[in-house]
């Protein structure tokens, strides 16, 4: 009964900790990337880690916040390039084929191409290194501190018609946009080759058209004002924050346990971009773990198991399996996370980090028969909506994952 009692007391301590952290991170209104509001936030939640005994460091790097525009300019490209093929196929081919892979090249954080040439902004990365060095993996514990804007197209009506129209087509929205320029160079190739004919303008007719409606709508979305963000992403930061406390107090024997919360992740995860890329000779790919905990605040457990918003990247072949272990042995128990798998096409700060060769995967809490995180960008994200449970159930299955990952390490090591 005494331990009940303690486990009890120390749940709803978690909790506690977890909702103050988040009105706090709320509190910095309109914290947006390269704001000054982000900054500030930043360097709260740098102090929160030092108040937990822990070194942090705030590491500032440059993005490019103005990423709705940088993808409106991509799809202008491809709309102009599509018109301009009618008098001149060769130019118009050459203008579509730079604007999808430019697209390609930056949803995937490869390479920015059109994006350098929008101004940059400062942002900043909170760092806190493990305490365990020579252990034999290293765990990167990470979640995004800004926010994105809201829009026409994350209204909960036109989220709907998107749902129907993703089901009907096959594929979603951010997919459609690079799919649709990229379907355009096909068509483009034969009017190149002299191929004249009224099926090819009929074909190019309807990607033409999602590119310049997608110009509308991104334009919008920059226009728009931010999201309190506390389910997007105060709540993963809040749970970052306390899965570190407890792996504090009882540390994993075969994870050096890191804390990295980045800027910037509304706008391509530039800040895990910038992070992946100066630690790159300091983390091994071999060795290295990260687990991107986004928008745990409100539904059931989904662990992800490929995203992007161009194709899918997979995450981590063992991450996953460890994750379907863990949801199979709930489910035929007390189903208390509801967990399952999650293919998706858009990106967490999982995905700069698996491209480059990080043993990755991300936690997120959905809401059922919805494929997007409740209130996602709209002023309705606010900490009173979101649900304590669901970020207790991301916790748990988080911390059995890192016990899981822990024991499957020492078996590796033995």
């Amino acid at each position: 009964m005494t331990s009940e009692v303690a486990q009890r007391d120390t749940t709803s301590e978690s909790s506690g900790g977890i909702r103050e952290a988040i009105r706090e991170l709320c509190s910095f209104d309109g914290r947006v990337a390269g704001t000054d509001a982000e900054r500030r936030a930043a360097n709260r939640m740098a102090e929160r880690i030092r108040g937990m005994g822990r070194r942090a460091e705030v590491e500032p790097t440059y993005v490019h916040p103005q990423a709705p525009l940088v993808y409106a300019a991509h799809c202008a490209l491809g709309f102009a390039g599509s018109l301009l093929a009618s008098a001149e196929p060769a130019v118009g081919f050459a203008i579509v084929l730079i604007a999808a892979l430019s697209l390609y090249l930056d949803l995937n954080g490869r390479l920015y191409l059109l994006r350098s040439l929008f101004f940059r902004r400062a942002s900043q990365n909170v760092v806190s290194e493990g305490p365990n060095p020579d252990a034999p993996a290293r765990l990167l514990l990470v979640a995004h501190l800004d926010v994105g804007r809201g829009g026409a197209l994350f209204d909960p009506r036109n989220r709907k018609r998107l749902r129907l129209m993703t089901r009907t087509l096959g594929v979603a929205p951010p997919r459609l946009v690079f799919w649709s320029l990229a379907a355009l160079l096909p068509l483009l190739g034969a009017r190149m080759a002299g191929v004249e004919s009224d099926l090819i303008s009929i074909l190019q007719l309807p990607s033409t058209l999602v590119l310049l409606v997608a110009v509308f709508l991104l334009v919008d979305i920059q226009l728009s004002d931010a999201s309190p963000g506390a389910n997007d992403n105060a709540s993963g930061v809040a749970l970052t924050l306390e899965l570190a406390a407890r792996l504090d107090r009882e540390p994993p024997r075969n994870l050096d346990v890191w804390v990295a919360l980045t800027g910037a992740q509304e706008c391509g995860a530039e800040g895990m971009r910038a992070f992946a890329r100066s630690r790159r000779r300091e983390l091994d790919p071999a060795s290295t773990f990260v687990l991107a905990l986004d928008s745990v605040g409100r539904g059931d457990v989904r662990f992800v198991t490929a995203e992007g918003p161009a194709v899918s990247f997979l995450m981590d072949r063992r991450l996953i399996q460890l994750s379907g272990a863990i949801a199979e042995a709930d489910r035929d128990g007390p189903n208390r996370y509801r967990a399952a798998p999650l293919r998706r096409a858009s990106s967490s700060d999982a995905l700069p980090a698996a491209s480059r060769r990080l043993r990755s995967i991300a936690l997120t809490c959905l809401e059922p028969g919805v494929d997007w995180p409740g209130n996602h960008h709209t002023a309705a994200d606010t900490p009173h909506n979101v649900d304590w449970s669901s970020v207790e159930r991301a916790g748990g299955f988080a911390g059995e994952l890192i016990g899981a990952l822990d024991a499957d390490v020492a078996r590796a090591s033995a």
